[in-house]
């Protein structure tokens, strides 16, 4: 393999475009046992995910996990997925197409894009294609509010990557997280307050759950900021709802394997609020700019089983901002903000760059 990649063809006289990058998790490309296995195997292997030694996770993953695992997925997949296809990859397309018509009527003369960190659209064949538009300078935006580096950091990873092999770079900027940012929080708490509207603001016997992504509890002892972020968000949507500290909680799911994970964990804590004779769960994913597996699956469905199993009442699962309105509007402020600087609404000069094509062509440029 080369160790760069060709440079696609230069156009003298063509303005230079700004991109925005919208990158998330990632999918599966169906939910059948195969392509989860394709998509796990590229997931479980990123050293970022998964910390233990390489040789030592090879064989636990090649031999055990990849043997198993798949199957049970894809039956979890399945019972989420659309006609459309992967919900997450769907809100991530719309997201994009929505924040891409925002900016355009703020001013902001700017190319919108998603990719998956993990599956495919590829951040790597993405960031590939932008260039070869015409993009010189790239704004990344994964879409995880708080900041880990099993998250965050490797879609920066992979887009470092990329920028190794690449022999006329862009300008690359990057959003490191919006744990705390006024427009997250303030549709976070507006999502809350319409399902009261819809459902009544609950009484004393009421808890607003929020569950976020888990992470081994190693993360945090090495120095990983994601559990302080995901307190943060926390108590700031709680404060923008008026909550005390009684009538919510905050909990982390996804638990995978025997070590100790960030606590409180979410199934047990739901079993517990049961049993303590909270009658009502409001569950909502703050980590989630988007539904998936997680969200559908986990919480929606098997929460609220585990919920009202253990003697719980009422269990509403709150979806995930999506393509609200006021979600779109923070992202847009969050790449305004990021957009500082670049001359993204200004015009192109098209006598200027006219005039740079004809002495290209003067100096022996083929275009």
């Amino acid at each position: 393999m080369p160790r760069y990649l060709p440079e696609p063809a230069y156009r003298h006289g063509s303005p230079a475009l700004t991109a925005v990058l919208l990158i998330n998790l990632g999918t599966p490309a169906a939910p059948n046992t195969q392509a989860v296995r394709a998509y796990l195997k590229e997931f479980l292997s990123d050293p970022r995910v998964v910390e233990i030694p390489r040789p030592i996770w090879w064989l636990i993953l090649n031999g055990i996990i990849l043997n198993i695992r798949p199957r049970r997925s894809a039956e979890k997949y399945a019972s989420v997925w659309t006609p459309e296809g992967s919900p997450l990859k769907i809100h991530v397309e719309r997201q994009a197409k929505l924040l891409r018509g925002f900016l355009g009527q703020a001013g902001q003369r700017v190319l919108v894009d998603y990719a998956m960190r993990y599956g495919e659209p590829s951040i790597p064949a993405t960031l590939s294609r932008l260039k070869a538009e015409g993009c010189s300078r790239i704004l990344l935006l994964p879409l995880y509010p708080q900041y880990a580096a099993s998250t965050t950091a490797t879609a920066l990873d992979a887009a470092g990557a990329w920028l190794k092999r690449v022999r006329n770079q862009p300008e690359i900027r990057t959003v490191r997280s919006f744990a705390d940012h006024p427009g997250y929080i303030a549709a976070l708490a507006a999502s809350v307050r319409e399902h009261w509207t819809s459902h009544r603001r609950p009484d004393s016997s009421y808890r607003l759950l929020m569950s976020f992504h888990g992470l081994p509890r190693y993360t945090l002892d090495k120095g990983d900021p994601y559990h302080c972020e995901c307190q943060k968000t926390g108590r700031m949507l709680a404060e923008a709802l008026g909550l005390g500290p009684e009538q919510y909680q905050i909990c982390f799911q996804s638990r995978f394997g025997r070590a100790q994970w960030l606590q409180p964990y979410t199934a047990p804590t739901l079993q517990a609020l049961a049993a303590q004779g909270v009658r009502r769960i409001d569950a909502i994913c703050p980590g989630f700019p988007a539904d998936c597996l997680e969200t559908l699956e986990e919480i929606a469905i098997e929460g609220k089983s585990e919920f009202l199993r253990a003697g719980g009442k009422e269990f509403y699962y709150l979806p995930c901002l999506n393509e609200r309105d006021d979600w779109i509007r923070a992202l847009g402020d969050i790449v305004a903000q990021h957009l500082q600087g670049w001359p993204t609404q200004v015009a192109p000069d098209t006598a200027c760059l006219e005039l740079s094509a004809l002495r290209a062509k003067a100096l022996g440029a083929p275009s």
